[in-house]
């Protein structure tokens, strides 16, 4: 069986109406469900050395975002999880290839992440076809 190199996914919430306290607490109670998806084999918060510039922090960390190393075969178990957990609520989402290439997706609704999950399972799936 052949190899394959574990993605990163940093999942951004911005839901309006929520203080940053608030914010950040769903970022954290998020965070041990997200470890328990099927190909999540690492979940943390985003520390602020990690934050793109520009993004607000919150106890060291990149308010409300978190960042989960899943092996590409397992996005849609993640999307899918996303769109229970998160429903209708905007969500940024980073699909990072271990060669440095980026996806930037945004998704407000379960039909914009099924969408974001197939635009990034081609993105990958490109990833292991350029090796």
């Amino acid at each position: 069986m052949a190899t394959t190199s574990n993605v990163q996914v940093t999942i951004s919430l911005s839901e309006l109406g929520l203080d940053e306290e608030e914010l950040q607490a769903e970022a954290e109670n998020l965070l041990p469900q997200i470890k328990e998806v099927d190909g999540v084999e690492n979940a943390d918060l985003v520390a602020v050395t990690e934050a793109p510039q520009g993004s607000k922090a919150f106890g060291g960390f990149e308010l409300g975002a978190l960042k989960a190393i899943v092996n590409p075969a397992f996005i849609k178990p993640l999307f899918g999880f996303l769109g229970t957990a998160l429903g209708n609520k905007t969500i940024k989402l980073v699909v990072k290839a271990t060669d440095g290439r980026e996806l930037n997706l945004e998704a407000s609704s379960r039909e914009d992440l099924e969408f974001a999950r197939q635009l990034a399972e081609d993105f990958v799936n490109k990833t292991k076809d350029t090796k």
